[in-house]
């Protein structure tokens, strides 16, 4: 296991124990030791090799221990027996928002509850409000938490159905009977959240085509196959269906399966109009449904069925009838953002926070990606859960991130670390005074205490936005997809305070958030209001999720000219210096 699996296990160690009810210091050195091995600036494995694990603050021999059977065998039996020991309804207990360990526990000593439907029951009977701590709101809350897990049971993020869709695409790409391969559904349009993967293959031997698909590594079970289709249960949960077309149906059956229902709706309207029927099987001369070639208008694309019907070819992402026809019928639609138009991100954290790499190789890693620019916007002091920066240790990185661009330009490397901070929105402003957020290259202000009223949401995060020195707004909802429900705040409000004082809003592209919501972006874009594609970057590999954020920004109609870090570091620092000449 690498230095992250064994912070993993630790970690989760220091909950089963909490949840057991141990001694607090000692489930308390265990998320120690998870955040020492987290801000390792060398590999673990060369401590364990060279027995150095004993220099690391707070890592006593018992620890020792543990750590060095973790990296040399990846299984540790203490572990293994201690999760054993705990009903598995306790750890899924931890699922519904607002509950850890601690409350947890008390719900099970003193309601003997050890399950959601136990919970869930004893919420309903008002159980749970008569225990001191809890209360009618926390009572409320679990109930409203539980409603939300059932209600996204059955989603997966848009990050685990492309991790789960692309291998299987890339293998389906290969085989000598498939000509014509893609995705479909909701996953092709890039919604943030999927019931199922859509694959849609041409080919002239399916039952070759549903034999191999049916076979692919890391099925689960096959829940039906046919002769030319099939559906199978990854692993992970995923549901994947397969249809397989003759190539002749591909594009007519590729535009249907792609979707959405009220996008096809108008497309059907349209053929209608033009005396034509459209399904997947393709588009006909008749006045009632048919397959019959002999009826068929021959489209060999996509774009070319788009024409057929008076429109300019419609990108998939663009396709949920929110005001897509108007535009393709007068002429081709915007160029729309591309991943590589991103230059860099100006939101992410390093080990001087809760992020896992340090400032140096944090530089190498993304000037290695060929990108540009990487801003270091480590958590304010606020974020103590977070090991948030007071004032002396951010002034203290200021001038590290400075050495760090001094030994780039040295070796003749034009990329740069720029600085920065992500700086808690608290009730009375901001966590950091003017004067030392006016020293940094970059500031995003984030809500991530929010109040339940929505007009003091709204007042706290406008109010970031008058000041000078905040670039932009992060994560503006706070919403993580599937797990926890957007705050309560007017969007259009703050969006309109952006336009009026040059704020930046961010697309976090994290893919637990997508926000700003994908909906709201056409609105922002109609004021002015320029996008940040953040990954919120936390490891080396989050860099990965800027695909994801402007895969996102294209679902909200955003162009290269619409997005900030699309900029090179030149024009960046300008638009940069620009904002703050506002006001």
């Amino acid at each position: 296991m690498d230095k992250d699996q064994v912070a993993e296990v630790l970690a989760e160690i220091g909950v089963l124990l909490e949840l057991k009810g141990e001694n607090p210091f000692k489930t308390r050195a265990y998320a120690n030791a998870a955040r020492t091995l987290e801000g390792l600036a060398e590999p673990l494995e060369k401590l364990v090799a060279e027995n150095r694990l004993g220099d690391l603050k707070g890592i006593g021999e018992a620890l020792q221990e543990k750590i060095s059977l973790l990296v040399t065998t990846g299984r540790l039996p203490y572990y293994e027996e201690l999760k054993a020991s705990i009903p598995a309804g306790l750890i899924d207990m931890l699922d519904v928002p607002g509950l850890g360990p601690k409350k947890v526990k008390a719900l099970h000593d003193r309601l003997g509850v050890d399950s959601v439907e136990k919970l869930e029951a004893a919420c309903q009977a008002g159980q749970v409000a008569d225990l001191d701590g809890f209360g009618e709101k926390t009572q409320a809350k679990i109930l409203e938490g539980i409603a939300h897990r059932r209600q996204y049971a059955s989603r997966h993020l848009l990050s685990e159905a492309l991790a789960a869709a692309e291998p299987i695409l890339d293998h389906l790409r290969v085989h000598p009977d498939v000509v014509r391969c893609s995705t479909a559904g909701s996953l092709r349009r890039w919604r943030e959240t999927i019931g199922d993967i859509d694959f849609v293959v041409s080919s002239a031997q399916p039952a070759a085509v549903i034999d191999f698909f049916t076979h692919q590594p890391g099925m689960q079970s096959v829940s039906a196959q046919g002769e030319t289709k099939a559906s199978v249960i990854l692993e992970g949960g995923i549901q994947a269906d397969l249809r397989v077309v003759s190539d002749r149906e591909f594009p007519f059956a590729l535009a249907y399966f792609t979707g959405s229902k009220e996008h096809n709706i108008v497309m059907r309207q349209r053929a209608i109009a033009r005396g034509l029927r459209l399904n997947e099987y393709g588009l006909f001369r008749a006045k009632e449904e048919t397959r019959d070639p002999a009826l068929g208008v021959a489209c060999a694309t996509e774009e070319e069925l788009f024409e057929k019907l008076g429109l300019a070819f419609v990108p998939p992402e663009l396709r949920e009838d929110k005001g897509e026809f108007a535009v393709a019928e007068k002429g081709p639609l915007p160029r729309l953002l591309e991943w590589t138009d991103l230059k860099g991100s100006l939101h992410n954290h390093s080990n001087w926070s809760d992020g896992r790499g340090t400032l140096a190789e944090i530089a190498q890693a993304m000037e290695g990606l060929g990108l540009a620019y990487w801003a270091i916007t480590d958590h304010s002091r606020a974020s103590f859960q977070a090991n948030g920066l007071d004032p002396a240790r951010l002034r203290k990185q200021i001038a590290e991130i400075k050495g760090v661009n001094a030994r780039l330009a040295d070796a003749g490397s034009e990329f740069r670390l720029l600085t920065g901070t992500e700086v808690d929105i608290l009730r009375d402003g901001l966590d950091f005074k003017d004067d030392l957020l006016a020293e940094l290259d970059v500031v995003v202000a984030s809500l991530h205490v929010p109040a339940s009223d929505e007009a003091e949401n709204t007042k706290r995060l406008i109010r970031a936005a008058q000041n000078p020195h905040v670039h932009m707004l992060g994560h503006l909802t706070g919403r993580l997809l599937l797990r926890r429900e957007a705050a309560k705040l007017n969007q259009q409000a703050v969006i309109d305070a952006c336009a009026e004082t040059g704020t930046w809003l961010e697309l976090n592209c994290n893919p637990s958030r997508f926000d700003l919501d994908w909906r709201l972006w056409p609105y922002a874009k109609s004021k002015g209001v320029k996008c940040v594609i953040n990954p919120d970057a936390h490891r080396f590999e989050h860099a990965g999720f800027l695909r994801l954020g402007a895969g996102v920004a294209r679902k909200g109609w955003l162009t290269k000219a619409d997005v900030i870090n699309a900029l090179p570091l030149n024009r960046l620092r300008a638009a940069l210096a620009a904002k703050r000449q506002r006001h």
